[in-house]
């Protein structure tokens, strides 16, 4: 979190004065701006922070600001932003921080993430046309504020989460309710992470056929889980995963697992935002008691079980990566095993052209709940249970070209937009 509140503004006009738009001063610094729109507001910036330009392609520019995040222990999010030289200012590199608190409204966090923009861009601002027209200014704090602890804090770090829903529809024909709610508690330090997490839904739908005939389709779903997991260092974890399952979908009516597990990560977990390579093992029992009877013939059954996991994320200028090997098996008999392989890559070939790719493909062979009674068709056309397969797979493949002016600084909401807008 930014220490001391400060402000740099040009002393000349301000950034939200509608003025005519003389075109891009090539003399200003280039800035290519690389941040999801999940997390930062781009209009907002270029109308906050005017002193650059912004350009849409890194090969354009002489700053590429790299934004991350993480999720915090209070529900917040922590950022990160890179800001890396090219060309003749590579080399020139700094790192700024904001942590935002989850009580924070959107346009407290926006305008936390707007002041170290603003900040990181001075050490390249300055030397250029814009040096001289620009104004620091600063405001003490009222008081030092102390960093947390748990002596200090009467929550002793804990954060709690309440949420509940309903939702409603209907035609003349069909209708449908559902009803969800959820509770969570976690506690996290350096050395010390523990995350305890409950869901419930209940989904009711009601289908009149052709021949006046009512089809009502019920499903439930009820899932606890608990996390604690120690840090033995920069490169290992230990720790403890325990869950509750009650799913009508995969004929449970209660699924209790339990595992110890091991983790190495290869980079520091400090450098967790940007890259990161683990591995996972984890050996532990599960006890299954079934809604219907299984395809095995069992009501009920326990049986001890393994997990390997290799994962790897990688958010770099040159694009991101988010990919992963997971392994699982039931000890008593190795034929009864899940092997899946996901990826996510969004990486850029060439200026202007970048290519999006996600899919996931499983060898699925640990179907020991799928009942021995039939499936009725309507609940395998509302895909309320479970069917039986060997693989399951997903693919969404991308290309995006962009083309024209290099600049990117001028922002008009007026209308809209015809790109996914609702005008026509």
């Amino acid at each position: 979190m930014i220490a001391a509140a400060a402000s740099l503004i040009p002393s000349r006009g301000s950034a939200q004065e509608e003025i005519a738009d003389p075109g891009p001063d090539d003399s200003l610094l280039r800035v290519f701006l690389d941040c999801e729109r999940r997390m930062c507001d781009f209009d907002h910036f270029r109308r906050e922070v005017s002193f650059v330009n912004y350009v849409r392609d890194r090969t354009d520019a002489d700053l590429h600001v790299l934004v991350t995040s993480q999720e915090t222990a209070a529900g917040g999010e922590a950022y990160e932003m890179y800001f890396m030289g090219l060309e003749e200012r590579a080399g020139q590199q700094d790192t700024l921080y904001f942590v935002s608190q989850e009580s924070d409204s959107d346009e407290e966090e926006r305008a936390g993430l707007t002041q170290a923009f603003t900040l990181g861009l001075v050490r390249y601002a300055a030397s250029t046309s814009a040096g001289p027209l620009l104004d620091i200014r600063y405001e003490a704090p009222e008081q030092v504020q102390q960093q947390a602890s748990a002596e200090t804090d009467p929550w002793n770090l804990w954060v709690f989460n309440i949420r509940a829903g309903a939702e409603l529809d209907g035609e003349s024909r069909e209708s449908s309710q559902a009803f969800d709610g959820s509770f969570s508690a976690s506690r996290t330090t350096e050395d010390l992470k523990i995350d305890i997490s409950s869901y419930a839904e209940y989904e009711e739908e009601r289908f009149e056929l052709n021949d006046e005939e009512v089809l009502v389709s019920t499903s439930r779903n009820i899932n606890h889980e608990g996390l604690i997991v120690w840090s033995l260092g920069p490169h290992w974890s230990a720790g403890v995963r325990a869950s509750a399952l009650t799913s009508t979908r995969v004929n449970q009516d209660l699924a209790i697992r339990a595992a110890p597990a091991l983790q190495y990560s290869i980079f520091p977990y400090a450098e967790s935002t940007r890259r990161q390579i683990t591995f996972l093992y984890s050996l532990g029992l599960a006890s299954f008691d079934y809604e219907e009877v299984t395809l095995f013939d069992k009501a009920k059954e326990s049986h001890a079980e393994q997990r390997m996991e290799v994962a790897a994320e990688f958010q770099q200028p040159w694009g991101d990566i988010n990919s992963g090997l997971e392994a699982s098996m039931f000890l008593h008999d190795p034929s009864l095993h899940r092997i899946d392989l996901y990826a996510r890559v969004e990486y850029r070939i060439v200026r202007g052209l970048n290519l999006d790719l996600e899919g996931s493909v499983a060898r699925v062979k640990d179907q020991i709940y799928l009942s021995r009674e039939g499936i009725p068709d309507e609940e395998i056309l509302l895909e309320r249970r479970q069917l039986g397969t060997d693989f399951e797979y997903e693919l969404e493949l991308g290309f995006s070209f962009t083309f024209g002016s290099v600049f990117n600084n001028v922002v008009n909401p007026r209308m809209g937009s015809n790109r996914g807008g609702r005008f026509f």
